[in-house]
């Protein structure tokens, strides 16, 4: 393992993050802040409790999830484009680095930018809402396991993208969505049992369920199931970036 390549491209993902400190740290925990504002504060005091939680409350998981999906993958993918974009990333593939190695650089600083930015929104949130977490292992697992897979994912949408606007396509268009009818700001339990069956098709309800069980023991899905969907679908990502560097499409092209 060249672990002098890996410290390279994680300590100049890292820079960049932080010479970007206002949109990649302070924007996403700010416009967060705002929902803990409107949702918790103003009408989470005026609503009931949500399985025995405080709406105020009930939400924060789902609104971590939101942030902590949407910016490992803007992370990701904007850190491996930068290189296609500008030509540098020829310079990576001729280098002496697996792409184990590669990838373990931009995905290790893609997870530790979103980590950062979950920890000051839950930090953010004790000052509008209380909450507790009944379960820190876990929730610090789902945490991470969230980030990296997510993460790479975002590293495929990168190696996919053919120009900026690429990159937020899938962010916007299918990540958002899937987070906001994923039970970020009520439980699928509320809907009719139709609904319900239809909400578990979406992959994002086992994230926000078994991130939320963490905090109040509570859950639309059994915790178990929701750690199993991140694992498959972390290996699922790590076997399509393995075959995109193997074959070389839009890398070697």
């Amino acid at each position: 393992m060249n672990w002098y390549a890996i410290k390279a491209i994680y300590l100049f993902e890292m820079n960049r993050a932080f010479r970007t400190l206002t949109q990649s740290i302070a924007s996403p925990v700010l416009s967060t802040s705002l929902y803990f504002v409107v949702f918790g504060a103003a009408i989470g005091s005026r609503m009931g409790q949500v399985d025995g939680v405080s709406y105020g409350a009930f939400i924060i998981p789902g609104l971590i999830m939101l942030s902590l999906l949407s910016e490992s993958i803007s992370n990701a993918s904007f850190g491996i484009y930068m290189p296609r974009w500008s030509g540098t990333i020829y310079e990576i593939l001729s280098a002496p680095v697996s792409f184990v190695e590669v990838v373990v650089g931009y995905v290790g600083a893609a997870t530790t930018k979103s980590v950062m930015v979950g920890a000051l929104i839950l930090l953010t949130a004790r000052l509008f809402v209380d909450y507790e977490i009944q379960h820190p292992v876990w929730m610090l697992l789902f945490l991470f396991l969230t980030a990296v897979t997510f993460s790479m994912f975002g590293f495929i949408i990168g190696l996919w993208a053919e120009g900026f606007e690429k990159l937020q396509i899938i962010p916007l268009m299918v990540i958002t969505p899937l987070t906001f009818l994923g039970g970020a700001f009520y439980s699928i339990n509320m809907l009719p049992e139709f609904w319900q069956k239809i909400a578990l098709l979406n992959p994002v309800v086992y994230l926000i369920s078994g991130f939320r069980w963490s905090f109040y023991g509570v859950s639309d899905v059994n915790h178990h199931i929701s750690l199993g969907m991140i694992v498959v679908f972390l290996f699922v990502c790590l076997g399509f970036i393995a075959w995109l560097f193997r074959t070389g499409y839009k890398l070697k092209q």
